[in-house]
């Protein structure tokens, strides 16, 4: 009985690896051995990145939500303790679209903390 060579498996598996590799410079995305290192490397990166893109959206929505809040006359830190005060239950996503496209709703806002605060 004849046997049977992995040449077929390994060749699927070297296409798969330079698939994800496609658009890497240089030899990255053309020889099998550094595009397996660098593709690690990449979905190593891609996962860590995930969980940034997570951090740096919450650290944008303070940024806009203290500014609004600042023309308003109160820092980002009063505002949220005065919301919570007045069981204003909105995510920082949502008060940092009321900043920007509301912003009459968003002063509301600000006078219910101001006067939960006083």
């Amino acid at each position: 009985m004849a046997r049977i060579k992995g040449g077929l498996n390994a060749k699927k598996k070297h296409n798969k690896v330079l698939k994800l590799a496609k658009g890497f410079r240089g030899a990255r995305s053309k020889q099998y051995r550094v595009a397996k290192q660098s593709v690690m490397r990449a979905l190593t990166s891609s996962f860590a990145g995930r969980k940034e893109r997570k951090r740096q959206f919450r650290q944008l929505w303070i940024a806009r939500i203290n500014a609004a809040a600042r023309m308003n006359g109160l820092s980002y830190s009063k505002l949220m303790h005065g919301l919570k005060l007045a069981n204003v239950d909105i995510n920082r996503k949502m008060l940092s679209e009321m900043a920007i496209n509301d912003a009459q709703g968003f002063a509301a806002l600000v006078e219910v903390a101001k006067s939960k605060l006083a």
